[in-house]
């Protein structure tokens, strides 16, 4: 069991706040694909997040994406916490589940896919 998830009572809220601590923003199906875990208990932890305040969404063309909100109070502390406990987990774990697997940059014009 995960640091974390005792406080937050859902291993989603920690694997989800620690991701945006390193990647600034993230979409529902990147997560689920970076935490190799079932959409809709991250699409519903992301709106509950949402709800409570301590995130914030827009889109992205088609693509809701989820950003820390700026306005919410605690913002810095829980992102301390997040941070900290990231740096308690097994490098494995670090470099599965929290490194981006998408591009960085566009694909180069008329490159085959």
């Amino acid at each position: 069991i995960s640091m974390l998830e005792y406080l937050f009572a859902n291993k989603n809220v920690e694997k989800i706040l620690i991701y945006l601590c390193l990647h600034g923003k993230a979409n529902a199906t990147e997560l689920s694909r970076s935490f190799d875990s079932a959409l809709d208990p991250i699409q519903k932890t992301l709106r509950k997040l949402e709800a409570g305040g301590l995130l914030v969404s827009f889109l992205e063309g088609r693509t809701r994406v989820f950003q820390w909100n700026p306005r919410y109070p605690f913002v810095e502390e829980i992102q301390a916490l997040a941070k900290k406990t990231y740096s308690f987990l097994p490098p494995d774990i670090q470099e599965t589940q929290y490194q981006s697997k998408k591009r960085k940059r566009p694909r180069k014009t008329g490159k085959p896919l």
